[in-house]
């Protein structure tokens, strides 16, 4: 439109009269916005009380890993990292090369081969594992997590190295999701403030399954189930008639003839879809929601409102049973905690 004087036209001035003709809005939620911005400047006061910082990442084992007894918490120029102990083991971590297991020795060089204790590609996650171990530490959050990248691997995961000598991608993350539980169960029994490890439960889990029968190309595919590890002080390795921990794979879980299809039924829980692919059998809302009730004290009702699903009789993630959604008999909460 033409801003200009002429005939047909608004001035500069009479622009806005026009919208003057129209109400504002009614001004609601003014105490839900104030709420909002008071826990929004608590939140941010106790995050200033946090040191996230490189220098605040003086967290350590408490054994020397391995036994590695010349291992001494240096940087490159051989200077022992202050605020550091050369009594206790490994940081627990590894966010840069020095604190990396024992990958610095005496001279400030690597001297006995790779001592890494993750792949340096990992440094990130770590940091990240480290800001969230903080947060649950030293504040009254519940849940905290991260992302740990890179499982989308369909080639050459057997084996620690590749034929070219480089580390395999697969068990460099397995190595990483190692050391981290390893290191939260040392970090919230060592330096436990607000949350310990009796009252922690890690959980992982991924967006999508393996196959459990390999490819022509040393690897995996993508298939209908796949594996979730549960660790804190609370969770329960073994239950009656399973001794290992491990659920829906052991021989002993479910007897042949049962509902569920037992290791010599027919399909087994284990390897139910085309032929070695593995069945959906526990679903993932099953576990957190187990997780959501029992340890975070949610009551049923509002389960069903975090998780929908719960109310609907078909998906049977309570109990358990055959699902209504898809006929697969599935085993509703593990009873882990």
């Amino acid at each position: 439109m033409n801003a200009g004087t002429g005939t047909g036209s608004l001035g500069p001035g009479r622009l806005h009269l026009p919208v003057n003709t129209y109400p504002f809005p009614a001004k609601i939620s003014r105490e839900l916005l104030s709420l909002q911005y008071e826990n929004l400047q608590k939140t941010l006061s106790l995050f200033s009380g946090i040191n996230f910082r490189e220098d605040g990442n003086l967290f350590q084992d408490d054994v020397k890993t391995d036994g590695d007894a010349a291992w001494r918490p240096i940087d490159s120029s051989g200077t022992v990292i202050q605020g550091a102990d050369a009594n206790r083991g490994y940081f627990l971590f590894p966010t840069t090369n020095d604190k990396n297991g024992g990958w610095r020795r005496g001279g400030g060089n690597n001297t006995v081969g790779n001592k890494y204790v993750v792949d340096t590609g990992h440094h990130g996650f770590f940091s990240n594992l480290k800001a969230a171990a903080l947060v649950l530490n030293k504040t009254d959050a519940l849940i905290a997590g991260t992302e740990l990248g890179g499982f989308d691997t369909h080639r050459g995961q057997l084996g620690a190295t590749a034929n070219n000598g480089n580390p395999n991608t697969h068990p460099q993350l397995n190595k990483a999701i190692g050391w981290a539980i390893y290191a939260l169960r040392k970090y919230f029994t060592l330096y436990s403030d607000l949350c310990t490890w009796n009252n922690l439960v890690v959980v992982t889990l991924s967006e999508f399954g393996r196959t459990t029968v390999e490819n022509t190309d040393q690897g995996t595919d993508h298939a209908e189930a796949g594996v979730m590890w549960l660790a804190g002080g609370g969770v329960r390795g073994f239950q009656d008639g399973v001794r290992s921990g491990v659920f829906n794979c052991s021989p002993t879980e479910f007897p042949a003839g049962s509902p569920l299809g037992g290791w010599g039924g027919s399909p087994s829980p284990m390897f139910g879809v085309s032929n070695g692919y593995l069945r959906r059998n526990t679903d993932y809302r099953s576990v957190l929601g187990e997780l959501i009730r029992k340890h975070l004290g949610a009551t049923q009702p509002q389960l069903n409102s975090i998780i929908p699903a719960y109310a609907d009789l078909n998906e049977r993630l309570l109990a358990g049973g055959t699902s209504g959604v898809d006929s697969t008999a599935i085993r509703g909460e593990v009873g882990y905690l």
